[in-house]
């Protein structure tokens, strides 16, 4: 006998189902996210700087002993203090060093985990600030294809990390707008960023300030959100106290100003730029989301008495406007830009897909001007397909086919007002970065200069612990120190020549060049790998000659009779 399902059951029912949509978003898209930003972490060697340093800081952390407190106050393998910044994530690091021994895929682990979680905090950020459920989602799964934010999120740096705590403390304070007690999140977010990156926590923490006092001013004096600043402040404070009391000045020198305020001021270690440089850095690798961004910050700024807009305009305003005047330019300084731009864009998107597939359908606005972008776009991926075929880089050729692919796709969708081009283009762009990551290039820094991993383990191998090593490449390379084991040190011409006759027992990492200025006397080979050459020179060995005994004057033999 049939049952009929009455008006509250159906009700019922439809709350049940509504209530597992978000967690079940959430948890696809970490899924998603997790595949992407893990697999094949750890096929390529560590890069320079960075990952070199990282790694290093975290190894003499996990293999000293609890209490000797390195862990409180690190040092670099020389045992000199390590300044440069907190060490939260080198903590991560260092744990899954214990846990899983040291090698690149525990290095980068603990960014990748922290990244992929920032992709579902994305996703509630929204769920917050939109109206509807599907700008949510187009906002997380663009900052989840977006190139800058998979590839630096994979690596053993800092950056990801500053994303998914500063995410978290958005997020903290735009549910703090309905239930107070979320201020308290806040704090700890804020904690962890001054804890990973120093006083960028300050930028991050006023950014979140001035959309409260845009958006929602009644919450700067609530006591929840100064209890949690108070409470995340804590910990700041005692670990930077920690530092003062041991090493006085010199710590507040060179921790606030060199390595942090400097940067504002001087270009530091030359990486310098015009003002344009980040804007160029998100043209450059934000394809194919940069093309929506233009209408996306036009329709935000249209939208301005929204909370979603508010939000997006003073992050991207005011951190895109900072970085820019900073003297020091690096790419992965931009990387927070990104999840504000994926919410412009997420809400530019909802705009196309909406009237074309729910209410009012129309044509896409500016079709033909779509079309021949995505066109071109995708003949130059074409291009690259075939350039790479030619060098016989099959990997290659397959994110530049799958990408040209996605392109010519969407152009013909665009071409026949099929608003699908938008799914079209989330997917093959997640298929590109899968395939790219899967491949051998995605840290396409390592074939600026010569393997570091190979030349490390020779160096390992063939000298003493402890060994100082001079070599005449230019630069210094963490890297190399880190796969060595060893404190490489750049030298000239000049000082190696010097080294060599000077020192007692020197170690030359040398190039072909190199190796043929040096007196070939002595030198004894150590090691080589590619044009590398590891050489010492032998001790000179003294000899002493000894005089020869005068034979005795023999008497005539009538004398001996």
């Amino acid at each position: 006998m049939d049952h009929e399902i009455s008006s509250g059951q159906k009700s019922g029912i439809a709350t049940k189902y509504q209530a597992w949509i978000d967690p079940a978003w959430s948890i696809g898209l970490w899924a998603a996210a997790l595949l992407l930003f893990t697999i094949n972490l750890g096929g390529l060697p560590l890069r320079d700087w960075d990952e070199g340093i990282v790694a290093q800081i975290a190894r003499e952390i996990s293999k000293a002993p609890f209490d000797t407190l390195a862990w409180l106050f690190p040092l670099d393998p020389n045992g000199a203090p390590y300044w440069n910044k907190p060490p939260l994530v080198h903590w991560m690091v260092a744990l899954f060093y214990r846990i899983w021994g040291v090698n690149e895929w525990t290095s980068r682990l603990p960014g990748a985990l922290l990244t992929a979680t920032s992709v579902p905090l994305l996703y509630g950020i929204g769920r917050e600030i939109f109206f509807q459920r599907s700008p949510a989602i187009f906002a997380a799964l663009v900052y989840l294809t977006s190139l800058p934010v998979v590839r630096q999120g994979r690596l053993a740096m800092l950056d990801g990390a500053i994303l998914c705590f500063f995410l978290a403390m958005i997020l903290c304070v735009l549910r703090s707008r309905r239930d107070l007690r979320w201020g308290l999140g806040i704090g700890l977010a804020f904690s962890c960023i001054c804890l990973t990156k120093g006083i960028l926590g300050i930028l991050l923490v006023a950014i979140a300030l001035a959309f409260l006092a845009w958006d929602t001013p009644r919450l700067l004096t609530s006591a929840y959100l100064w209890s949690g600043f108070g409470l995340g402040c804590i910990p700041v404070v005692l670990w930077n106290g920690a530092q003062i009391v041991r090493y006085g000045n010199e710590f507040l020198g060179i921790h606030f100003w060199n390595q942090s305020l400097k940067r504002v001021s001087d270009p530091v270690e030359d990486n310098r730029g015009t003002v344009f440089y980040y804007a160029l850095e998100v043209l450059k690798h934000g394809v194919p989301w940069v093309l929506f961004l233009p209408v996306g910050l036009r329709h935000a700024w249209e939208n301005r008495n929204l909370s979603w807009a508010k939000l997006a305009l003073v992050w991207s305003g005011v951190y895109f406007v900072v970085i820019s005047v900073m003297q020091t330019k690096l790419p992965w300084y931009a990387m927070p830009l990104y999840p504000a731009f994926a919410l412009m864009i997420g809400a530019q998107i909802q705009e196309f897909w909406q009237p074309a597939m729910f209410s009012d359908p129309r044509p896409i606005p500016k079709a033909r001007i779509w079309m021949a972008v995505f066109l071109v776009l995708s003949i130059v991926a074409w291009a690259g397909t075939i350039y790479y075929g030619m060098r016989a880089q099959p990997d290659v050729q397959l994110v530049f086919s799958t990408l040209a692919l996605t392109l010519t796709v969407a152009s013909i969708l665009v071409a026949r007002q099929d608003i699908q081009f938008i799914v079209v283009l989330i997917w093959g762009t997640y298929l590109t970065l899968l395939a790219l990551m899967m491949s051998n290039h995605w840290v396409w820094e390592l074939q600026e200069t010569f393997p570091a991993k190979p030349v490390g383990v020779m160096i390992q191998r063939a000298t003493p612990k402890g060994q100082t090593i001079y070599t005449s490449y230019s630069y210094f390379r963490p890297s190399l120190n880190f796969y060595s084991q060893r404190t490489i040190v750049p030298e000239t011409p000049e000082g190696l020549l010097k080294r060599w006759k000077e020192d007692a027992h020197p170690h030359l990492l040398l190039d072909m060049e190199a190796l043929k200025k040096l007196p070939q006397k002595q030198m004894q080979w150590l090691g080589t790998t590619e044009n590398w050459v590891l050489v010492s020179r032998n001790p000179a060995v003294k000899t002493t000659v000894t005089a020869r005994k005068k034979p005795k004057k023999m008497l005539p033999r009538s004398a001996r009779r």
